[in-house]
């Protein structure tokens, strides 16, 4: 009898075996008797890092997180039955977000599927168009041939989860009993070396994409476009890769002489260059100004963007959109793209970059020259409240208070919108994330933890109080892997991006306060009290920096910042009104 106590554990041995030579680095798994197999593999294969998380909604988007900031693939397994269906929002994400998952759901054998057998559904292609991939990989055999398919239909698998489009795949895995490593001999002679170990150091079947390298010939034709056109803009949507991008970026924009309207979580705005342009929505919600800066050429990055107001800009201006897709994803809902360039963002950026050295003109001075008059009349207006935190002074003050190379997680919702609107670039760079592919409020804290722990640092997380509420299972999450994380809760005691609807002033105030501001009442220490996270009460913006530094210095804190729900609407209708009229009529070099 070899150390494989029975085909169980060979089998489930193997298969970890394989995900881990994909590239493979942690697991996520959740209790339970029919994955206990695939646990046990989990805790003794070389090489992976497993975490164990109670609740597998929270486990999905913890095991996102880890995905997201360490760009390989994580898995997260579940015990078979309904264990599994609470993975699916986290697996949309990671489809929409172009996040690379492997889920593998533990199930029962054929002969208690349809009979009543407890603990037993459906489990084939649970994600449905979600999931890049789907493979049953049938109940384990002691036959050379199974166990030869199985290893290479989980390293089809890796690779799918990995290629462009990155996104979840589903992995069916069946056991029968003994579930537990009891030993039971079966036919191990009749195996070979091959089928019983693989190929140590590699995949058993190696699958290598194509090589992401755009188009010469393309890339030719958009750099005669930059040649022939200065009123051209480069536009930086959410996107998660620290390769580079900001660097490439930034040489781009000096070469082309085209400013940089970069998101937060774009990976360009934080330590990019200076053409970089933070408050672009303040400066297109002033028409003149709008119009008299109409781009004729706009090269697009990353994902959809977040405000409203620059892409109806964007799609109303006429100008020839070039879209780079460098994860095999289109974001273009107008259809105003006339090309997209598919490979590397970064090798596209300095490919486009040689041979033009236009440097910063007049329409580049022109958006800088705006956006310095728009950051002074913000600073001003945050001035004459020296000690009032609204939710836009949070977002500032949250972003201020981070170290270079510091993480920060951003909660779809008012959070993001925030950290976009008044949370300027400046020469610190920082690593920010959200989920921004289905741009839900679930799932939030898990995939802020999952980020931490895959590097093993503090983080923060920028969150509201709903998002905080419909994930307060992560604290304990937090608790057990003992992961440095400092969430700032900005507790409105509501939903309040309902207020910026129009349902806002359609419905009766009762209804909508019932149905949509959803007040909740609740006191967040009771959240931090369940996690042992210290929980922090700051009133100021100076005593919410100290909060935020003090939780980078380690253990898991709860920063919650109260604020009137009812009184956000008109703040931020006062600062966008301030920044808008500094602009004046022009001209703005």
């Amino acid at each position: 009898m070899s150390s494989d106590a029975n085909l169980n554990v060979l089998w489930a041995r193997a298969l970890l075996e394989e995900l881990v030579r994909g590239g493979v680095r942690h697991a996520v798994v959740c209790p339970g008797s029919r994955s206990s197999p695939l646990a046990l593999a989990c805790a003794g294969a070389e090489g992976l890092r497993t975490w164990s998380v109670i609740d597998e909604r929270s486990a999905g988007f913890f095991a996102l997180g880890l995905a997201k900031q360490s760009r390989a693939p994580a898995v997260v397994v579940a015990t078979s039955g309904t264990a599994g269906a609470h993975f699916y929002p986290a697996v949309i994400e990671a489809a929409l977000s172009h996040v690379p998952l492997v889920v593998l759901t533990a199930d029962r054998p054929l002969e208690l599927q349809g009979w009543g057998a407890p603990q037993t559904v459906s489990q084939a292609r649970f994600f449905g168009e979600h999931a890049r991939f789907f493979a049953d990989l049938g109940l384990p055999e002691a036959h050379e041939a199974a166990l030869m398919h199985m290893r290479a239909t989980v390293a089809r698998a890796v690779v799918s989860a990995w290629r462009a489009p990155r996104g979840a795949v589903q992995l069916n895995v069946p056991f029968r009993e003994p579930l537990a490593p009891v030993a039971e001999s079966f036919a191990e002679a009749a195996l070979s070396p091959l089928a019983k170990s693989g190929r140590p150091g590699a995949p058993l079947t190696r699958i290598v994409p194509p090589a992401p390298v755009p188009d010469a010939a393309i890339l030719d034709e958009v750099r005669r476009c930059i040649a022939e056109t200065s009123r051209g803009v480069i536009v930086c949507g959410p996107r998660d890769e620290a390769d580079g991008f900001a660097e490439a970026i930034s040489a781009l924009s000096q070469a082309t002489g085209y400013p940089v309207l970069a998101e937060s979580t774009s990976q360009a705005r934080y330590g990019g260059g200076p053409l970089t342009v933070s408050y672009y929505d303040a400066l297109l919600r002033h028409a003149p100004f709008a119009r008299a800066h109409r781009p004729e050429l706009v090269l697009r990055f990353g994902g959809g963007l977040t405000p409203k107001v620059p892409q109806q800009w964007l799609d109303g201006s006429g100008a020839d959109i070039v879209l780079f897709s460098d994860g095999g994803a289109l974001f273009d809902p107008a259809h105003r793209a006339a090309t997209v360039v598919e490979g590397s963002a970064v090798a596209a950026c300095e490919a486009l970059s040689r041979g033009l050295a236009r440097g910063a003109g007049p329409w580049a001075r022109s958006f800088l020259a705006a956006e310095q008059r728009v950051r002074t009349a913000l600073e001003a207006a945050f001035a004459e409240q020296p000690d009032t935190l609204s939710e836009p002074r949070i977002a500032r003050e949250v972003v201020a208070a981070l170290p270079t190379g510091a993480l920060l997680f951003v909660s779809s919702s008012m959070p993001i919108r925030d950290v976009d609107a008044f949370a300027p670039a400046g020469a610190v760079p920082l690593r920010v994330l959200a989920n921004r592919g289905a741009n839900g409020i679930d799932g939030i804290v898990s995939s802020a933890l999952g980020m931490a722990a895959a590097v093993g640092r503090p983080a923060v997380l920028l969150t509201g109080d709903l998002a905080l509420l419909h994930d307060v299972g992560a604290f304990v999450t937090a608790a057990r892997a003992r992961v440095p994380l400092t969430v700032v809760a900005v507790n409105n005691d509501g939903g309040g991006i309902f207020s910026f609807l129009p349902i806002a002033q359609a419905a009766p105030r009762d209804a909508f306060e019932t149905l949509f501001g959803t007040p909740h009442g609740v006191d967040l220490s009771h959240a931090a009290a369940l996690g042992g996270a210290r929980f922090h009460r700051p009133g100021t913006p100076t005593a919410l920096r100290t909060a935020v530094r003090e939780g980078l210095e380690g253990g898991l804190h709860l920063v919650e910042v109260r604020v009137d729900r009812d009184a956000n609407v008109d703040e931020h209708r006062r600062l966008f009104a301030r920044m808008t009229a500094s602009l004046g009529d022009g001209p703005w070099a």
